[in-house]
């Protein structure tokens, strides 16, 4: 399985035929995916991924998605969208409904990393969530975007009602552990480390 901003089979060529699935996903799920994928010797899966910065404009997610799925309707007996609602208000639901394609249930990628059920019973509310992706990214995706880098004085705006972040760890990686420490510190909120690996994105592939 190959990821590009193509949609590749391991030749590397587009191609169709009976039995192979695409999964449109979130960028930001993209290594998570590839690794579920591979683990599973689920060579007859293909992978294209819409930004992970359309989650800064979420109202733009669903046409993209539209997009995408145009384009590779034709291609593949199979598509399933990696995608949870990721505060589109229902408009990814109705994309795939409209089209009876499969999609991620949840809310979004934290409750479904720490598995829906047991996310919604912790209901923390006062808790700011990083994934692996994010942990990497975080001044891409939160410091820049929210002008935090120019005006640190917006971090209590923002940030006034948190109390802690919580790191939401796919993998056991320090440096990531050190990244996520680093952003809570730039927070001013207090740490905590929840290993989840997969979670119920994993079961959500399976059936492919």
């Amino acid at each position: 399985m190959t990821l590009s901003d193509a949609t590749l089979t391991q030749d590397g060529l587009e191609t169709a035929g009976s039995g192979r699935v695409l999964i449109i996903g979130c960028g930001a799920l993209a290594r998570e995916i590839l690794a579920i994928t591979e683990a599973n010797g689920m060579d007859h899966v293909d992978l294209t991924c819409l930004p992970a910065i359309l989650h800064n404009r979420p109202d733009r997610i669903a046409p993209a998605l539209e997009a995408t799925i145009a384009k590779h309707r034709n291609q593949y007996e199979t598509l399933f969208v990696a995608y949870a609602d990721c505060g589109s208000g229902g408009a990814i639901a109705e994309v795939c409904a409209r089209h009876g394609i499969e999609m991620i249930a949840g809310p979004h990628c934290y409750s479904f990393f720490d598995g829906n059920e047991a996310f919604a019973a912790r209901d923390e509310v006062t808790s700011f969530f990083l994934t692996d992706f994010l942990a990497r990214q975080f001044d891409t995706f939160v410091t820049k975007p929210l002008g935090l880098d120019r005006h640190p004085e917006l971090r209590d705006v923002y940030f006034g009602n948190y109390e802690r972040l919580v790191y939401l760890a796919q993998t056991d990686d320090p440096a990531l552990d050190a990244k996520a420490q680093a952003a809570a510190a730039s927070l001013g909120l207090a740490y905590e480390r929840r290993k989840t690996g997969f979670g119920d994105l994993a079961a959500a592939l399976a059936p492919l």
